[in-house]
């Protein structure tokens, strides 16, 4: 049994290795997860995201694993026995959400038109703030005397239009290459004021040209943040005396070092991390389809995993626009336990807008004056406003029934009548979306974590028809459990020159190169790592994927306008968790510590609370009750039974209902 406060701590199999410990953090918009593995133990614990300055909620999360693996804030000990610190941040998809970035500049080639970047509503919204009206077109086709004064024309004209940072996307590489060589000896970079530079073929080689060039826009929109911050953590990790280069977790579901690590690959990486570790628990379950429920402070995120299988884009979207990487496929929905309610013409709003943690919801007692879910599930009497966030917030019911009755008043409902009425919006907005997301099926099953995720996971469940649900052993921190998955890799595509044998060779050592450059900046030879490779062939628009075992070689059947590219991964393997094994023998009834008054849809009534930590392997129980741990609380409904799995997981499932 587990001993539990404000942090925890849990056993784990791990696979044999002679690693010290792996520490994983996941940065949300409201709180930052930390997650260490110390050989057979896990050890995790939160603390509040600080957005003015995130590197102070990096310094405070390593204090408290260090207390809660020490006993002590020892960060120099622990940081000592640390072997790889892999990091996934929020920071890039809330700029993007909030449009917060540099004055980006482009130059497109003469022939390019931006009008295909505005080819939707979205599309021409995002252009309009990344870049407004700094577009300027240049002619690779000038002479060099010509094209010199070009190049030095658009560059000013842009600069002195407010741009700075310029994005180069012309439709051929070597006119890009062209355009950076007169670039760098008409602006040297020792000039003062002189403006960065990103070229589109540098990013993706792409021969979409808009997708390219929407990847390398966000690209350029998101660097400047992500770099000041991901180099600031690695100077505070030199000072603690940590040796080991910061890793960054990518939205591809691998990790690299800052410095190998470009801007647009941790968009949407925390939801990929929780993907990773819904795929390690569909497979210890044996379960054919798994959708994640991800509910953070800020959003709900929710994806699919089929035969162990994350469901991805093999051209992913980033804010609705189609980019040139692979991405998880994801809906992303703003209703978390921080999301602002709200009442216009007599309908109830959930989000997207946050009040994150801080100020946080009005309950929390630090200035936030707008209602959220938390307050409205505190007020139902889910939460126990001493224990929450492990008791290291004391929640205030005061100031949560005064943002709440503003709501009821403008509902023209009675305060008990209204927070029903803003639950059942809550839950129905996530149900929208998972069905909007995915086609549920018989058989289908739910893992539901983060902050807020099992909160209110079966009455979601119920009203998309899933009749089960499980709660992960580490679902508080599931997602930077879930990084703990991933491997330090590299991905690396390129078009071939010429569609013949020769050319596929020559492009296959262009991306070795390339890749041992870069993993020997890990650290790595690449005689260690293993080398996947798949040909793309681009036909009439459609695009089909290759795998390639052996030798490379051209795919039969090609034809004249077939365009190829070859992709390849090197991955260098870390050591992963891998769950215990689901089955337990029955041991009773789940014993309750205790009761706690809950409003339900008939009325306030006394539920039986279970405490996680409390319970034995193979202990069951029935709702409607009220399970939780330091930092996750679940109602669970009448109807619903709960079996406490021997890996620390929770199995809910609800009864068949008979036929009326």
């Amino acid at each position: 049994m587990t001993t539990v406060t404000a942090a925890g701590a849990r056993s784990v199999n791990l696979a044999p290795t002679s690693m010290g410990m792996l520490i994983n953090i996941d940065n949300g918009g409201t709180l930052t997860d930390i997650c260490v593995i110390a050989g057979e133990r896990i050890y995790y614990t939160k603390t509040l995201t600080t957005p003015y300055d995130l590197s102070q909620c990096f310094i405070d999360g390593l204090k408290k694993a260090a207390t809660v693996v020490y006993g002590e804030e020892r960060v120099r000990d622990l940081l000592r026995h640390t072997d790889c610190i892999r990091y996934s941040t929020t920071q890039g998809t809330n700029a993007l959400v909030e449009r917060r970035g540099p004055c980006l500049g482009l130059i497109l080639a003469q022939h390019m038109s931006a009008s295909a970047l505005r080819d939707s509503a979205v599309g021409g919204e995002m252009l309009a703030a990344l870049v407004g009206e700094r577009i300027a077109q240049i002619d690779s086709q000038l002479a060099d005397d010509a094209y010199d004064a070009a190049l030095v024309q658009v560059v000013n004209i842009l600069s002195e239009a407010g741009a700075s940072r310029l994005v180069v996307s012309l439709s051929r590489a070597r006119d890009e290459v062209r355009f950076k060589r007169v670039w760098l000896r008409r602006f040297p970079r020792h000039l003062l004021g002189a403006v960065p530079v990103l070229f589109s073929h540098e990013i993706a080689d792409d021969p979409d040209d808009a997708r390219r060039t929407w990847t390398a826009l966000f690209n350029a929109f998101l660097h400047p943040a992500m770099e000041h911050f991901l180099y600031h953590a690695e100077h505070i990790l030199r000072d603690h005396k940590y040796l080991h280069p910061l890793l960054i977790f990518r939205n591809d579901g691998d990790s690299a070092r800052v410095a190998k690590t470009i801007a647009i690959k941790t968009y949407s990486c925390g939801p990929r991390a929780g993907l990773e570790g819904a795929r390690a628990l569909a497979a210890n379950y044996g379960l054919a389809r798994l959708i994640s429920l991800d509910v953070g402070g800020t959003t709900t995120d929710i994806g699919v995993v089929e035969a162990n299988v994350i469901r991805s884009r093999r051209r992913g979207e980033v804010e609705g626009i189609p980019v040139s990487f692979a991405l998880s496929d994801i809906a992303s929905i703003g209703a978390g336990g921080s999301s602002i309610i709200t009442v216009r013409d007599g309908e109830i709003g959930v989000g997207p807008q946050s009040a994150g943690a801080a100020p946080g919801p009005a309950c929390f007692g630090l200035g936030g004056s707008e209602a959220t879910i938390t307050d409205v599930f505190l007020l139902l009497g889910v939460f126990d406003p001493a224990s929450f966030f492990g008791g290291e917030i004391t929640l205030d019911r005061q100031r949560a029934e005064g943002a709440v009755s503003k709501l009821a008043e403008a509902l023209g409902l009675c305060l008990e009548s209204a927070l029903l009425a803003i639950e059942r919006a809550w839950v129905t907005k996530i149900a929208a979306a998972i069905s909007a997301h995915v086609q549920i099926g018989s058989g289908a099953a739910a893992v539901a974590f983060g902050g807020a995720g099992p909160l209110a996971a079966c009455a979601v469940a119920e009203q998309v028809g899933i009749r089960r649900v499980i709660i992960p052993g580490l679902a508080a921190v599931f997602s930077a459990f879930g990084i703990g998955f991933s491997d330090i890799a590299q991905h690396y595509e390129a078009r071939l020159s010429e569609p013949t044998e020769a050319g596929l060779q020559a492009t296959l050592a262009e991306l070795l190169q390339r890749a041992q450059r870069d993993m020997f900046a890990e650290g790595i030879e690449l005689a260690q790592c293993t080398r996947e490779l798949r040909l793309l062939r681009l036909r009439n628009g459609v695009e089909t994927v290759v795998a390639l075992d052996g030798k490379p070689a051209l795919p039969p059947g090609m034809q004249p306008g077939d365009q190829l590219s070859l992709s390849l991964r090197a991955v260098k393997a870390l050591a992963h968790a891998t769950l215990a094994p689901p089955g337990a023998p029955p041991s009773g009834s789940a014993v309750a510590g205790g009761t706690r008054r809950v409003r339900l849809d008939d009325g306030w009534r006394d539920l039986p609370v279970f405490n996680v930590a409390a319970q034995p392997a193979g202990a069951t129980g029935a709702g409607p009750a009220i399970i939780e741990e330091p930092f996750f609380t679940c109602r669970v409904p009448a109807a619903w039974r709960f079996d406490f799995k021997a890996g620390g997981d929770i199995v809910l499932e609800s009864e068949p209902r008979e036929e009326s």
